[in-house]
């Protein structure tokens, strides 16, 4: 669900959705008829709930949850030759799991330690894998094939995933889905349109930027709002 938050408002690239491979859209646009069903009935309403909360709270649960994917990020950044990155990823990990109380506070940043989003799509991406066609997962929203596939080596990668204690790791992941929802709160208006298509043509164009470490691919509107998710 924190990849469905995220590609929602990616979007300022003028492309039309029939240049997305998407062969299965009537289901598709099932599975997203029941992820909006679930969204306006659950995730939103508790969302704006959590949203009344202050901001430091906020701020320290983002920061933790970021922290999580520092390993994640820093093995998908050594499969994607990026050593320096990785060394700075794990730097990250272990200055903010220490120094930054379990990663609630981001103090790596504030030392000029860059934080990185990269995940095992990405890694299958860089390999020359193909995208494959466009899907709509039912509870996690966008993907393609190569996404979809990536899956189980990403939760592998995740500390969640590791945990014994099933309670908490549902506890930490339902967590995890509402702080991503709650961010995407202010800028819902940004949606315009056939909602299908915009997401879709969100997730291709935002995953494109990832991908490319944002390398010849400028854009203000990508760049201010990947600044909003990472700092607030």
């Amino acid at each position: 669900m924190r990849i469905v938050a995220f590609i929602l408002i990616l979007t300022s690239f003028n492309i039309s959705s029939d240049e997305v491979n998407d062969p299965f859209e009537e289901l598709n646009r099932k599975t997203f008829e029941f992820n909006e069903k679930l969204d306006s009935t659950i995730l939103r309403p508790t969302a704006e709930v959590y949203s009344k909360f202050p901001p430091k709270v906020k701020t320290g649960v983002t920061n933790f949850f970021n922290n999580l994917e520092e390993i994640d990020t820093s093995v998908n950044q050594l499969l994607q030759g990026k050593p320096k990155n990785a060394l700075n990823d794990m730097t990250r990990f272990l200055i903010n799991s220490t120094i930054g109380i379990a990663g609630l506070f981001d103090v790596a940043s504030k030392m000029g330690l860059e934080r990185h989003e990269e995940d095992f799509g990405q890694t299958l991406a860089v390999w020359g894998v193909p995208e494959g066609p466009y899907i709509m997962l039912p509870f996690l929203g966008p993907s393609t094939l190569r996404d979809t596939a990536s899956l189980p080596v990403s939760s592998f990668l995740s500390i969640p995933f590791h945990m014994t204690d099933t309670d908490a790791n549902i506890a930490l992941k339902s967590i995890d889905t509402l702080e991503t929802r709650e961010r995407l709160l202010e800028v819902e208006s940004l949606i315009s349109g056939d909602k299908y298509s915009f997401v879709k043509d969100a997730y291709n164009q935002s995953m494109d930027y990832e991908i490319k470490d944002g390398i010849d691919v400028k854009d203000d509107f990508v760049d201010d709002m990947d600044d909003f998710l990472i700092d607030q």
